[in-house]
């Protein structure tokens, strides 16, 4: 970095700070306009958007389905973070951090919201008995790498993202920093699964699915541009790993809902009410009619 910053005694918002996000960012939570969340006809309701920790929710969906469990139908509404609809009166009542996704289910009176993608894909799994090790000596590991997903994408994503592609200006030292980080985690991952099918071996869980969401789709090119930066090819386990779950179809569906962005519009479901909707409602459907 060419210039030296000495912080002030006491940290103070400047609104206009840079950034692809300064518009969203704010130092305080609570709403910031009121509005009432959508409610469709199924007993889960989801808001979100097709980022990593949307996407981990909608894979799982799309799997329970797919497995057969026809009670895991759900409504899945379009939640535009660029927008600020994180910050209405309803979706903070669903999840007073103001991040997607927030799941809302309705079958249970009165309903229970759950916020945190892993609690959501906990909360999912538990219900269902479904995506857990089918070994429960098993479910101990299952839970660490669950956990150290959402402790570690954080460096991944507000550290080496933010910096890489979205900072208004390029900076030596961040991207160092959290480029080394990136690539230790994915060097974890690659030893890992050097010996394991999946991350708790031959059983594909809710583990998989949460790291999946974030370096799976990392090492298949689709996160800040950054896979020839990272040398992700390097890490022939992860990438094994990865192609294997990117080929089964509730992957690709879950990728789908409520993705609004991207040149391919085969590919963004804005809204997902029924499982119909993958074939009708896509927006280069949409937008050819």
């Amino acid at each position: 970095m060419s210039d030296t910053y000495t912080p002030p005694k006491v940290w103070t918002w400047e609104q206009n700070n840079g950034g692809q996000f300064a518009n969203i960012n704010r130092p305080i939570a609570g709403p910031t306009h009121d509005q009432d969340l959508q409610v469709g006809k199924h007993p889960h309701q989801l808001y979100s958007l097709a980022t990593p920790n949307g996407v981990k929710v909608t894979v799982l969906f799309e799997e329970l389905l797919a497995a057969g469990h026809t009670e895991a139908e759900y409504d899945a509404w379009l939640i535009n973070i660029g927008e600020g609809a994180q910050f209405s009166s309803g979706f903070v009542d669903a999840n007073p951090n103001s991040k997607i996704p927030a799941l809302v289910d309705h079958s249970t009176t009165p309903p229970t919201r759950i916020f945190e993608s892993g609690a959501i894909l906990l909360h999912l799994a538990e219900k269902f008995n479904a995506f857990l090790p089918s070994d429960p000596a098993k479910r101990p590991e299952m839970m660490s790498w669950l956990f150290w997903q959402m402790g570690s994408a954080p460096y991944l994503g507000g550290g080496f993202g933010h910096f890489y592609a979205y900072a208004p200006e390029k900076w030596e030292y961040p991207i160092n920093r959290f480029a080394m980080e990136a690539k230790r985690q994915l060097d974890v991952l690659d030893r890992h699964l050097a010996d394991n099918t999946f991350m708790t071996g031959d059983d594909y869980t809710i583990a998989d699915i949460a790291i999946w969401s974030w370096y799976g789709q990392l090492v298949l090119g689709r996160l800040y541009s950054a896979a020839e930066f990272l040398d992700v090819a390097s890490y022939k386990n992860v990438i094994r790993w990865a192609e294997a779950i990117d080929a089964r179809p509730a992957v690709t569906r879950g990728r789908m809902v409520n993705r609004a962005f991207g040149d391919d519009l085969s590919m963004q479901l804005h809204e997902r009410h029924d499982a119909s909707d993958f074939e009708t409602k896509t927006q280069d459907k949409l937008q050819g009619d």
